[in-house]
């Protein structure tokens, strides 16, 4: 069995510092969102991925990948955002297992009404916050962290 590498200073802090951080933003984003338009912070990305998909919709494990989510609380949000007339599913016709979301126009307004006020509290949280070198350096680290796990199949 290998000797376990315990974090050393440094690491610690830059761990700690990561788990604030990143708990900190995403309720500030997530209640930005509630307040301002009734979303969540999860149906807001799924607004954006299904706006910038062609056609507008993805199929379901598709957009799972994406959003690194599970199935299941995929199907969750959606069934939410489906009552809240924001998105429609549909089947696929070459795959009778497959579902694909669909964005509605409904959909489209609330993410055109959502997405000032969200990229606003980006910047405030976030972006602005940090120096460009700053900025480049979370976007290459944090980047290469996504990467390897991806290449792990640990984002599914």
């Amino acid at each position: 069995m290998a000797e376990t590498r315990w974090l050393d200073d440094r690491e610690k802090r830059a761990w700690s510092g990561f788990l604030a951080a990143s708990a900190l933003v995403n309720r500030r984003l997530d209640q930005q969102l509630k307040d301002d338009s009734g979303l969540s912070h999860p149906q807001y990305e799924i607004l954006v991925r299904l706006a910038a998909a062609p056609g507008g919709e993805l199929r379901m494990t598709e957009l799972a990948n994406g959003l690194i989510n599970s199935k299941s609380g995929l199907t969750y949000q959606v069934t939410q955002m489906e009552k809240a007339g924001l998105v429609r599913r549909r089947s696929c016709p070459s795959d009778v297992r497959g579902v694909f979301a669909v964005l509605t126009e409904a959909g489209r307004a609330r993410l055109d009404e959502a997405a000032p006020g969200h990229v606003t509290t980006v910047r405030e949280v976030l972006i602005d916050v940090l120096t460009p070198e700053q900025l480049d350096a979370l976007a290459d680290g944090l980047g290469e962290v996504g990467r390897r796990l991806r290449a792990q199949g640990s984002g599914s």
